[in-house]
């Protein structure tokens, strides 16, 4: 339960931030141009608190946090008296209105960029991209790939370290082919790499796309010493301590925790006999791992273990860090990464290379807002920045409900001299609409089907 309120305030909070930058766009933007801002919400529903400033704007926070709005003067919607029309954004110039429009994403693209920017002046620990190796009959192994290089580049463009690299590759999919620049560490020889990705399959909500491409990354790794041991659990009742390295099961010599796992995972219910080293000692025990079901509905057992984790190989990890004004230019070539990925995705989805099913929606975002929240304030920007980039990229779909939507009305304007007629933006509304539902169902289905 403890859990659950945590994602959900690191969510309110997340949302809550990013929806008043999006909105103070709006409203900077239309008080600039000369337009009479009417309110100012953050939230729907009934108002828990409100003030007026001097110029008549009502400032709302409301009781439901899922979004807000602001409402401006309009003939259309409201009577306006003659001496008031110059206030009313429907007597704007197409390209003032335009700017009003467009300044709501602009806010949140200027707000990850700041994101970014302070992330940088902090300093963001990273890890190099060097590969361990790669998995047998992968795309990874097929095209050669060797312990111990570093990727320098993926299809031309730079790569820094892990995160940008798992970046770029994601936005490779549909690709016939990755080119990968690489160089080997000990002797610094450099060489490209083509991966064949024509039959390439990522599943991101059970792999890494690291994992899809057989690319083994070096980092720290899982071993067959145990951490902890779970209470009440079949370690527990076979007598495994903290501290045990189990070596083999049923005679069967284990080296790696992927073994180790795989084995527990296929004898759910069933005896097994493990040999153990504990304090300089072999022991022999038995444990029978009790019967689960894991989160895709298939049965397999459960030890309740957890592994101890290598330590970190050397020269791996550094902090990046930066100074005002050069923090600056990476939080913007940051946001143009996220940005570029996010379009690319959209188109994906699209031509049909990325599953709707892969779509995420409000307990996917809660989630990764509690998780990026307990982990600590650099992971919990750079979430706060990938949302705020991904909710300008959907604001600017040429959906009419949206504002990408009234862009598209407003160009048309601007083409013809002429607006565009209430009758068409109604339909166009209420497609908009049913295709923006449609997208939210799908999204809300695939998180209860994570749950």
């Amino acid at each position: 339960m403890s859990a659950l309120l945590w994602n959900l305030l690191s969510f309110v909070v997340a949302l809550g931030v990013l929806v008043t930058v999006h909105e103070f766009g709006h409203f900077w933007v239309a008080r600039k141009n000369g337009v009479l801002v009417k309110r100012f919400s953050i939230g729907f529903g009934k108002a828990l608190f409100s003030w007026r400033d001097r110029q008549g704007t009502e400032f709302v926070i409301a009781a439901i946090p899922l979004g807000g709005y602001v409402r401006m003067l309009d003939e259309r919607i409201d009577p306006v008296l003659p001496q008031f029309r110059d206030l009313a954004f429907n007597h704007k110039t197409v390209r003032q209105r335009m700017a009003i429009i467009a300044a709501g994403p602009g806010a949140n693209f200027i707000f990850a960029i700041v994101l970014l920017w302070l992330m940088y002046l902090i300093g963001v620990p990273e890890v190099k991209p060097v590969l361990a190796g790669a998995a047998p009959q992968s795309i990874a192994y097929q095209a050669g790939v060797r312990p111990d290089e570093q990727i320098l580049a993926i299809n031309g463009r730079p790569v820094r370290d892990i995160r940008s690299a798992n970046l770029l590759l994601v936005e490779q999919l549909g690709r016939p082919q990755i080119r990968l620049q690489l160089q080997q560490r000990q002797t610094l020889a450099e060489r490209e790499l083509v991966l064949d990705t024509r039959n390439w399959q990522f599943n991101p909500d059970q792999q890494s796309v690291f994992q899809s491409l057989g690319l083994k990354m070096l980092l720290p790794e899982a071993t067959t010493t145990l951490a902890q041991i779970a209470p009440d659990s079949a370690a527990e009742r076979a007598g495994l301590q903290a501290g045990d390295t189990i070596l083999a099961i049923d005679g069967e010599t284990i080296s790696e925790w992927s073994q180790l796992e795989q084995r527990i995972r296929n004898s759910a219910e069933r005896e097994l006999v493990l040999q153990i080293s504990r304090a300089g000692e072999l022991l022999e025990l038995r444990a029978i791992p009790q019967l689960t079901t894991a989160a895709d509905g298939f049965s397999q057992g459960l030890l309740g273990v957890v592994p101890q984790i290598s330590p970190w190989p050397e020269g791996l990890l550094y902090t990046q860090r930066y100074g005002i004004l050069a923090a600056i230019g990476e939080g913007i070539a940051q946001t143009w990464q996220l940005t570029r990925l996010s379009f690319a995705m959209i188109g994906k989805l699209l031509t049909g290379d990325v599953s709707v099913k892969h779509l995420s929606g409000p307990i996917s975002i809660a989630q990764g807002a509690g998780t990026t929240a307990s982990i600590g304030l650099i992971a919990f920007l750079s979430f706060m920045a990938l949302i705020s980039v991904n909710l300008a990229v959907i604001n600017l779909l040429p959906l009419p409900i949206l504002d990408g939507g009234h862009l598209m009305y407003l160009v048309v304007e601007l083409i013809r001299g002429k607006p565009v007629s209430e009758r068409a933006q109604e339909i166009g509304f209420r497609f908009g609409a049913l295709v923006l539902l449609m997208l939210m169902g799908i999204a809300l289905l695939n998180d209860i089907s994570r749950l």
